[in-house]
């Protein structure tokens, strides 16, 4: 590397000329470019000359272009041939204007965004397989190697996924529940049926709600903030310094989150489970006049445990939706800030939708199976 890029002004006759030494580079720049244009702003007397130039790329000729302010048309500046080439080069470049591409209106229009999503679609898939891969590479290496699994983090995320959220699972369900005891209370009531109100309860939560509210919940705190972590890291390029010194992250980020959300989700349902009965029997008890003795013997005696396994069963295959998309479009996040929100916001809609969606899926199957 040469000297670093400087000028200094001198004055010949009368005329004042900026004579610029040192390598006019991206790297041996720093500040100069800044100060030239400082000095010579607004004072179109002073002249340039770039003999005494080592070196200089487009940079430093974009650099030199503003400060000269027309000076290169005048020709008021001394340099060899091949620097006033390079500079006509980057002036000819400036002046282009960008050519914006007519929009397209219409069918045409529709067109386009139909065929952008599909094949949009298309690298969705294709990156989820490999995703999906590479995990299961992951998961066959540390059920072959137990000691592989990294369990100080396993414990973290799983505090920071469960014990953190269970407050706002907690709440969550206990007014979901209490608004279902309200409804069941109110049409029940008519039919003088309000008895059954406790049915109402006991299936919706222990059957839908208990799991549907957790998994939403966490859809939008764990997925979202699995996504940041690991978006995070990939702009920083720390998950390729992990991959350049031997470490697979997906065994390292995704496959703790996987584990984290596999162990807390069923806790979290369970917690679930019990405020949402909690606040239907308090709605019950004040508005129905049905004591919480009677709500839990009906509920022993009409309802049983059978709907809450089916609740809990859906429990690993949520936790694994949830995990798999955060973790997938965190890896996916590019080299900017745009890309990380973008795919943050994705990792949450989607997340919510394959809920939705998984949970009617479960619907289907257990009405087939006659459950």
């Amino acid at each position: 590397m040469g000297a670093p890029a400087d000028f200094t002004l001198k004055e010949t006759a009368g005329h004042k000329t900026a004579v610029l030494s040192g390598d006019w580079t991206a790297r041996g720049m720093v500040d100069a470019g800044e100060r030239l244009v400082q000095a010579m702003e607004g004072s179109q007397a002073v002249n340039l000359d770039l003999s005494d130039i080592s070196r200089c790329d487009t940079a430093g000729a974009y650099a030199i272009l503003r400060a000269a302010d027309g000076r290169l048309d005048t020709g008021r500046i001394k340099a060899s041939p091949r620097t006033l080439r390079l500079l006509q080069l980057v002036d000819d470049a400036i002046q282009v204007e960008p050519e914006a591409a007519p929009p397209r209106k219409g069918f045409l229009a529709l067109l386009e965004r139909i065929g952008r999503g599909v094949y949009g679609l298309g690298g969705d898939l294709y990156g989820t397989l490999a995703f999906l891969g590479h995990l299961l590479v992951a998961i066959g290496r540390c059920i072959a190697k137990p000691s592989r699994i990294r369990w100080a983090p396993v414990v973290s995320l799983a505090e920071r996924a469960g014990l953190d959220a269970i407050p706002i699972v907690a709440v969550t369900t206990f007014f979901i529940g209490a608004v279902v005891a309200l409804l069941g209370a109110n049409l029940l009531t008519q039919f003088g049926a309000q008895v059954f109100a406790v049915e109402l309860i006991g299936v919706s939560v222990l059957r839908e709600f208990n799991i549907l509210i957790t998994a939403i919940l966490l859809a939008g705190r764990s997925a979202s903030s699995f996504a940041a972590e690991i978006g995070s890291m990939k702009m920083n390029q720390e998950i390729d310094a992990m991959q350049v010194m031997g470490v697979d992250p997906y065994e390292a980020l995704v496959l703790p989150r996987f584990a984290a959300l596999l162990i807390t989700i069923p806790l979290l349902t369970f917690v679930a489970t019990l405020a949402g009965l909690a606040g239907g029997m308090l709605v019950t008890w004040a508005a129905l006049d049905l004591s919480p003795t009677f709500f839990l013997q009906r509920m022993q005696d009409s309802i049983g445990v059978q709907h809450f396994w089916i609740g809990l069963s859906k429990a690993p295959v949520m936790a694994m939706v949830i995990a798999a998309i955060g973790c997938r479009q965190g890896m996916e996040v590019g080299n900017d800030v745009e890309s990380l929100g973008r795919r943050v916001t994705a990792a949450v809609v989607h997340a919510i939708f394959a809920i939705i969606a998984i949970d009617a899926v479960f619907a289907l199957i257990y009405m087939e199976l006659n459950l």
